[in-house]
């Protein structure tokens, strides 16, 4: 493995999904690293990742101390609109000298960063751009262990353990109370023909009445469904940690590659055709042998789709290949 040196910072916009990939690629290129997460004032919100004059006051004065001025970091990671902002601006302001990435597809040329890891169903293209097929996260072998560890009452719930991961309505994928229903009707259809328990998960995103037919629905069925701290600690590495199978809506990206990353069977069900890029991700998993439809034969086993670690000795090594030149 590549080893580098210095800090890296991590900015992100505070949403979980962008939070998850950043520092899932931070912690994997074994860097330390601060995680800030910071908003941008207008005008510079209106047209970032594009840089306007007095780019250092697109933060409140607070907030500017220690980030935009130097110390510059040795790398800057980013993930989302504002942070593509902040890691351009930072990798101008120190000169060069704060090797810059940019998780996602950042609207305009990615000769902006030094590198840029698009998914492959974004069709960004570049030098400097890495596609993973997912998105990236923590999923391993020791996060599942962990998981395991920190609710080993899911061991005793009867197998197979079907953990369900309920999103929300995006444009073109409804998620409301009819998918809910023809989602429990083929969940209470499965546990009836093969046993076994549901972990059923919802997000900040699912609404209540789909959380409302779910528990409705599934009710008598052992396990749990959980939708807020009302119900407890969020379950959702210990269920992805004991889970044989997982079943997951169609709706986010990122639920799907932390799925796959498993190693289990992953399920969908897709009621409408999908919008464009969400269309050519799911055929691609499809393609891999990663994704099956709910009212198919999924395997027992499937090969996880783990691609962070790579992505980050990749980046190391770019960052290597960089300082080497410089000096």
């Amino acid at each position: 493995m590549t080893r580098l040196h210095g800090e890296c910072w991590v900015v992100t916009d505070g949403r979980a999904g962008n939070d998850r990939q950043a520092l899932a690629l931070a912690e994997a290129l074994g860097l330390p690293f601060r995680h800030l997460v910071l908003g941008l004032r207008a005008p510079w919100s209106w047209f970032a990742p594009r840089l306007l004059p007095g780019g250092r006051f697109a933060l409140p004065a607070p907030q500017r101390r220690g980030i935009v001025v130097p110390p510059w970091p040795a790398v800057i990671v980013g993930c989302g609109r504002a942070a593509a902002y902040y890691t351009r601006l930072v990798r101008e302001l120190s000169e060069g000298g704060s090797y810059a990435v940019q998780i996602l597809d950042p609207r305009i040329d990615p000769r902006h960063w030094d590198t840029v890891i698009a998914p492959r169903h974004d069709g960004l293209d570049g030098p400097n751009v890495l596609h993973p097929l997912g998105s990236l996260n923590p999923v391993d072998d020791a996060w599942l262990a962990e998981g395991r560890d920190v609710c080993p009452a899911f061991g005793d719930l009867p197998q197979p353990r079907v953990a369900v991961l309920v999103g929300g309505p995006r444009k073109g994928i409804p998620i409301d109370a009819a998918y809910a229903h023809a989602l429990a009707e083929r969940l209470v259809a499965q546990q009836q023909h093969d046993g076994g328990s549901l972990l059923v998960l919802a997000s900040r995103r699912t609404p209540a009445g789909v959380v409302a037919v779910l528990r409705e629905r599934l009710a008598g069925i052992p396990g749990v469904v959980w939708s807020s701290e009302e119900d407890g600690a969020n379950p959702y590495p210990a269920a992805m940690g004991w889970a044989d199978r997982l079943v997951v809506t169609p709706d986010s990206i990122n639920m799907l590659s932390e799925a796959c990353a498993i190693g289990c069977a992953v399920q969908t069900l897709v009621r409408a055709p999908l919008p464009g890029k969400f269309a050519r991700f799911h055929q691609a998993l499809r393609e891999a042998g990663l994704l099956h439809g709910l009212d198919d034969t999924p395997p027992a086993r499937q090969a996880p789709l783990r691609e962070t670690r790579a992505i980050a000795e990749t980046v190391r090594q770019r960052i290597a290949a960089r300082n080497a030149s410089r000096t």
